[in-house]
């Protein structure tokens, strides 16, 4: 089973993916996609807040750079297990900074490799053995981003969490600390 939790930044998806996982019953695991950096001490904060929330809940994590990755991490779950997956946007965020020069001189290119990378989970989701709620930012609610980097990301994570979207079993929408089950109330539409 797969439960996508989608929503704007500070919404409250975080804390409903956790109320998800407590009612699921079985053992769970946050797996945490973004890879701090020790220098930055409002990122250090904000890790901080989000390891608080989660009380005693077992971390992992994940980084496309030193592994496990986020794919990697996904292929070894077992049966019985429930992870906790925050977030895609954090996720795609890392493989984007890898391609910056790429997008710098040839963005077209930069485009097709960020979405071979993205590509990659979705054998990892369908082939998944346990459970898992997976958060995700909404980009691209507001102006077109005035950069190709921001361009590229907003683009990317759209079609991905779609295709996230087209996979769980149950998808919500979260704004404002209110959850709408979007499968349950919506027509999903084609393209």
């Amino acid at each position: 089973m797969i439960v996508l939790v989608t929503g704007p930044v500070r919404s409250g998806k975080s804390a409903f993916a956790l109320e998800l996982a407590r009612e699921h019953g079985a053992r769970a695991t946050y797996v945490a996609t973004c890879e701090a950096d020790p220098a930055d001490p409002e990122m250090t904060e904000r890790i901080a807040r989000h390891r608080a929330a989660r009380g005693g809940m077992p971390t992992l994590e994940t980084s496309e750079r030193s592994g496990p990755t986020l794919v990697e991490t996904l292929a070894a779950a077992r049966p019985g297990e429930l992870l906790v997956v925050d977030s895609l946007g954090t996720w795609l965020a890392a493989h984007l900074l890898a391609l910056e020069e790429l997008a710098a001189t040839d963005p077209v290119a930069a485009a097709r490799a960020l979405e071979a990378r993205a590509a990659a989970l979705l054998p990892a989701l369908d082939g998944l053995a346990a459970d898992a709620v997976v958060v995700s930012e909404e980009a691209g609610w507001g102006v077109v981003p005035p950069t190709v980097l921001g361009r590229l990301f907003r683009d990317q994570l759209g079609r991905t969490v779609a295709e996230v979207a087209k996979r769980a079993e149950r998808v919500y929408l979260v704004v404002a600390g209110y959850a709408v089950d979007l499968k349950a109330m919506g027509r999903r539409v084609s393209g």
